[in-house]
């Protein structure tokens, strides 16, 4: 049998047969895997609480011909614990874990760099950093722009004419200069694109100064964006608590 070692982050979980269950997760060296957890949803399991989704784990592992399956689990951060008690916080990290796991899943590749990323986003949920779903907007931004799909929102996406521009039309990448615009580009107003660009490099002081009305129309960007990369929206979405 052949055994390895890797930190993780629970992503989902379902039934198999009476005491088992699926752990999907995103590990730091291998990616998206799905490992079987024997006698877990049994009372008396010695880790069933350390594999429910959120939680940041260091899980020994052993191969197997369809299924990984998990001989031991340590956590490292129990994020589960602390989101279960704020409904905002809860519903983006449930949308981050869907986008973590739809990015990933879909290069078949590991990427440190995207599990660092949802461990931070995590923890500046937890720990109350900034609004929830702001959060929740710069991480899938920053996760697309790993993936190799960042937009832009200062310098022409067609033409990298340097901006400011008015024009964003997401199948072209971000925004459009006026020789660059095409059909069915919208014209946000110039707050919301310097918002996109600040959440998508981090600038926190200029995130958390921005208005709602902003906020509002950023939102709808990042989702359309990400949508359009993954061909699908996520159902998380719709439950994630969002601006007044």
């Amino acid at each position: 049998m052949s055994l390895y070692r890797d930190a993780a982050i629970v992503l989902r979980t379902h039934k198999l047969g009476e005491a088992d269950r699926i752990i999907t997760l995103l590990t730091r060296e291998r990616g998206v895997v799905r490992a079987a957890a024997r006698g877990v949803r049994k009372t008396s399991s010695r880790f069933g609480a350390r594999l429910e989704p959120f939680m940041h784990v260091d899980l020994q592992l052993g191969e197997g011909k369809s299924l990984d399956f998990i001989t031991q689990a340590v956590t490292i951060t129990p994020f589960a614990k602390w989101l279960g008690d704020d409904y905002g916080a809860y519903t983006a990290g449930c949308a981050m874990l869907e986008t973590a796991e739809r990015l990933v899943a879909d290069t078949a590749e590991p990427s440190v760099p995207q599990f660092t990323l949802l461990v931070g986003a995590l923890r500046a949920l937890t720990e109350k950093r900034h609004d929830p779903g702001l959060i929740l907007d710069s991480f899938q931004l920053r996760s697309l722009a790993i993936a190799g799909y960042a937009p832009s929102f200062g310098a022409c996406a067609r033409c990298g004419r340097e901006g400011p521009h008015r024009f964003v039309h997401v199948p072209s990448g971000g925004v459009l200069c006026d020789h660059c615009r095409v059909a069915g580009s919208t014209v946000p107003s110039p707050a919301t694109i310097a918002l996109l660009g600040a959440l998508l490099a981090g600038d926190w002081p200029s995130v958390d100064s921005s208005d709602d009305r902003s906020r509002r129309e950023a939102t709808g960007i990042v989702a359309a964006y990400l949508s359009w990369h993954l061909e699908r929206g996520l159902r998380s979405l719709a439950h994630v608590d969002r601006y007044s």
